[in-house]
């Protein structure tokens, strides 16, 4: 890594890449950083299942962001499409649960750095808290169905935060 990319990764972790995550826009309630905001006794299946497919919206809203400003840029363009066969996992829960599937707001949410070499450490952040929820979510008391698809999730997100590690060296 260079010395250039080393300070900008070290601007980024210590004040900047927490006000360019899309998982910390305007509203905190929404994705991950909501779920995270929400004490294990509260959480629902529903909620869950919200705050689940919230996070892939904004995941999916970034990484179309950052295509549409960068460009058709790897790692972008495949964890694109695996977002958008993540959200066809959950659909079929909200469904199933009788629970109305939440307004997708992702493109909204989402917030991206002016610098493409900047959304590698943006990717690496989201991908951590959403890793992070997954594994909260499976603490809990699930169906097996929900169970499946949560740990099939934080597999995937455990993928992509390799990829964005990868291309941060």
């Amino acid at each position: 890594m260079t010395i250039k990319k080393k300070v900008l990764l070290g601007v980024l972790i210590l004040g900047g890449a927490i006000s360019y995550s899309p998982l910390y826009a305007d509203e905190v309630g929404y994705g991950a950083h909501g779920a995270e905001n929400t004490i294990d006794a509260e959480l629902t299946l529903e909620s869950m299942l919200n705050y689940a497919i919230e996070d892939e919206y904004l995941a999916r809203g970034e990484y179309q962001k950052i295509i549409a400003t960068f460009g058709s840029e790897r790692p972008f363009t495949n964890i694109l499409k695996a977002e958008e066969k993540h959200i066809t996992w959950l659909e079929p829960l909200f469904i199933k649960y009788n629970i109305n599937i939440p307004e997708d707001r992702g493109m909204e949410e989402a917030v991206i750095p002016d610098d493409f070499d900047a959304t590698f450490a943006i990717g690496v952040d989201a991908e951590i808290a959403n890793i992070d929820m997954y594994t909260r979510f499976l603490a809990q008391d699930l169906p097996s169905d929900v169970r499946d698809v949560f740990e099939r999730l934080r597999n995937a997100s455990e993928n992509h935060l390799a990829a964005f590690q990868k291309r941060m060296k």
